[in-house]
């Protein structure tokens, strides 16, 4: 997903923005997420070393990624999405509404989002975290929020930012 120049909401957070269509689906995703009581997060890199599109948690500490397709041909290159399973109880496909849904594997969970919302079209079948897992993923998902909102009005970023574990 190829990134813009943060806008200055998403910069008081430290939350990288993607561009184009792919913006519209996120925007749309984080607030259905926030409407469900997830807090989430964009761009978050996991111990595997992969970057989920979206990373959520709510408030009983289950763990959602969205992988934002926002085309078929970014789909159909980018097949890295499995490795994502260890980080998340629940995983989904994050689409605009004139992406071809069929072609979204039916063990995933699919959303069609724009810029002003979404709605879950499919549930996944939650494939649930061991407690250590989950803890581990939880703290990271803290650390990297409160990470980004202590750099919120730094002039420039001069650290990396903690991975997923």
């Amino acid at each position: 997903m190829a990134l813009l120049a943060p806008s200055p909401v998403s910069q008081a957070f430290g939350d990288p923005v993607p561009a184009g269509r792919a913006a519209e689906i996120v925007r749309g995703a984080q607030r259905m997420l926030a409407d469900l009581g997830l807090a989430s997060l964009t761009e978050v890199t996991l111990a595997n070393g992969r970057r989920a599109d979206v990373m959520a948690i709510g408030p009983k500490g289950e763990v959602v990624i969205l992988e934002v397709k926002s085309c078929l041909q970014d789909f159909a290159t980018d097949q890295k999405w499995p490795e994502y399973a260890p980080y998340c109880d629940r995983f989904y496909f994050a689409v605009d509404c004139d992406f071809p849904k069929e072609r979204i594997p039916e063990h995933a969970g699919l959303m069609v989002c724009d810029g002003f919302g979404g709605a879950i079209l499919r549930e996944c079948e939650p494939a649930l975290l061991n407690a250590s897992r989950r803890k581990s993923v939880t703290l990271s998902f803290a650390r990297l929020a409160a990470a980004r909102l202590m750099r919120a009005g730094e002039p420039a970023h001069t650290s990396a930012e903690p991975s997923i574990a």
